[in-house]
């Protein structure tokens, strides 16, 4: 982590960008992502952990990004793009109502997209001869993976997002040479605005991360351990998952039947080809895991159990009952990235059906795992999820962005889980969320990280993710009515009560303030 502690204690936030404030139908990188900052400051947090901050997929889902590297053009703040005299004053005043507390998708995307065309076409008009050459330096510094993002965005733009890359003409979609510089000739000009896009966000995200750190906020991102089928990963580098001839897959990834479903979830991500990524030594494993450590401070590896062993399923079954278990790389791909960039601050989301190998290969590694409240209480007190049965070197979660928020969790678990709770924590249970709170701040765990939703006490309606579910997930947002002074004054309280701040607070806090 960048930022020194004098503690390994330490306590943080899980929300999106884009469920921030904003005036363009969701959060963004701009104002309300500074506000927030001040804000976990103030409540004397040390982290921001954030989902994945690729474009979004299927579903909405930043899980099923295109790009394993690109970021998501929809973060983009639109003022930054104004005050660079790249969009006038109107192009920032909504075309149609935006809601405050869902993101709309259908009315966001285009919109926000509109206004980044106007602004690339505006730049590349008039742009200054340093503007031009910073552009021109993130272009040549990011080439291995822009170029064919790029290409792969402007491809899509041509035969249509419904068009699968196999059938692309043929010599697109086995990239043949000449038809990929012809295509970058053709389509130069939609190129460049995928690139300026990436530009632009990065530029953007590189100072927010800078203002947190020097807030003494460091940023833990989130890293999924699959890519989409319909990526420019998959299709500039077919070689390393598992393709017919054709360039689709025949089995797919997913998990098998869990607390999460009782028919397990069948993601549809192609599952990688583990040989070909040993004979390059992890290569395209080593340069993801380096273009994240360049953005954040700290790395949650979702689905860390399919490094030890995966779920194959049949590419034709409709759901991940029929699937298997399939051996994984284990360590291997993690010493090759320690061979060539040192430490990798990693967490490891260790969720799921877990064995005592996963057990293993979590402990060899050094990784710490994660504890999740709302999953201790099943009334086995042996349950790795009770305080008690912590390890200090882990992470504790009341609930993830796919649980429900505990105070929805807490009116739909039955009268004798409710009964284990009230029980274990000696409490009525008429404020869960803040009493699981201060059990995670409490428990010896090296960091305890809440969601936003659990800080606000908000019920089931204001959920992040319904996994499983093919609409309505990834939509939350909040509004600054919402957050009272006491919310940050109490978190504060608590932080400094268990001992999970980074400096001493500073003197005289008001206890009057604290609820």
């Amino acid at each position: 982590m960048t930022t020194s502690s004098t503690s390994p204690r330490l306590s943080g936030i899980l929300l999106h960008p884009t469920s921030l404030p904003g005036a363009h139908g969701a959060g963004d990188l701009g104002a309300s992502a500074y506000h927030f900052i001040d804000w976990l400051a103030t409540a004397r947090q040390s982290l921001w952990q954030v989902l994945p901050l690729g474009c979004i997929g299927l579903g909405n889902s930043p899980y099923m990004s295109p790009s394993a590297f690109a970021g998501s053009i929809l973060l983009i703040d639109l003022l930054q793009l104004h005050e660079a005299s790249w969009l006038e004053e109107t192009d920032l005043i909504p075309e149609d109502a935006f809601e405050n507390r869902r993101v709309n998708y259908s009315i966001m995307t285009p919109f926000r997209t509109s206004r980044l065309r106007k602004a690339a076409a505006r730049f590349f008009e008039t742009a200054t001869q340093a503007a031009r050459a910073d552009f021109q330096t993130f272009c040549t510094q990011h080439a291995s993976w822009l170029d064919d993002y790029t290409l792969f965005r402007a491809l899509t733009q041509t035969f249509g997002a419904e068009v699968a890359w196999q059938d692309w003409p043929a010599p697109l979609a086995q990239r043949k040479l000449k038809a990929l510089q012809d295509a970058r000739n053709v389509h130069a000009n939609e190129i460049d605005f995928w690139k300026f896009c990436q530009w632009q966000f990065f530029a953007q995200w590189k100072k927010l991360k800078t203002y947190a750190n020097a807030k003494g906020v460091d940023i833990v991102g989130d890293i999924p351990i699959f890519v989409s089928l319909q990526s420019a990963d998959v299709w500039a580098h077919p070689e390393l998952f598992d393709l017919n001839a054709k360039g689709r897959p025949t089995v797919v990834a997913g998990v098998p039947p869990d607390v999460f479903s009782k028919t397990g979830q069948r993601w549809g991500n192609p599952l990688y080809r583990w040989a070909s990524h040993a004979a390059s030594d992890y290569r395209w494993w080593v340069e993801r895991m380096r273009h994240s450590l360049a953005m954040f401070d700290k790395v949650r590896i979702d689905h860390f159990r399919g490094f030890e062993s995966y779920w194959e399923i049949p590419a034709k079954d409709d759901s991940a009952v029929g699937g298997r278990w399939m051996p994984g790389p284990g360590a291997a791909v993690f010493d090759a990235m320690r061979k060539q960039l040192g430490k990798v601050p990693v967490i490891a989301e260790d969720l799921g059906l877990i064995t005592p190998e996963v057990i293993a290969l979590r402990q060899q590694l050094g990784l710490p795992g994660m504890r999740i409240l709302q999953f201790a209480f099943d009334g086995d007190a042996d349950n790795l999820y009770l305080p008690h049965n912590f390890k200090p070197g882990s992470v504790v979660y009341t609930g993830t962005h796919d649980n429900n928020t505990t105070r929805g969790w807490w009116n739909t678990i039955d009268d004798a889980e409710r009964d284990r709770v009230r029980r274990y924590f000696a409490i009525s249970g008429d404020w869960i969320h803040w009493d699981m709170i201060r059990a995670a701040s409490a428990s010896v765990a090296e960091l305890a990280i809440l969601p936003m939703q659990d800080v606000l006490g908000l019920d089931g309606a204001h959920r992040m993710n319904c996994p499983g579910e093919a609409s309505g997930s990834w939509e939350w947002r909040f509004t600054w009515q919402m957050v009272e002074d006491w919310h940050a004054a109490h978190l504060a309280e608590l932080t400094t009560l268990y001992g999970r701040h980074r400096s001493p607070p500073p003197p005289n806090t008001p206890e009057d303030d604290v609820k």
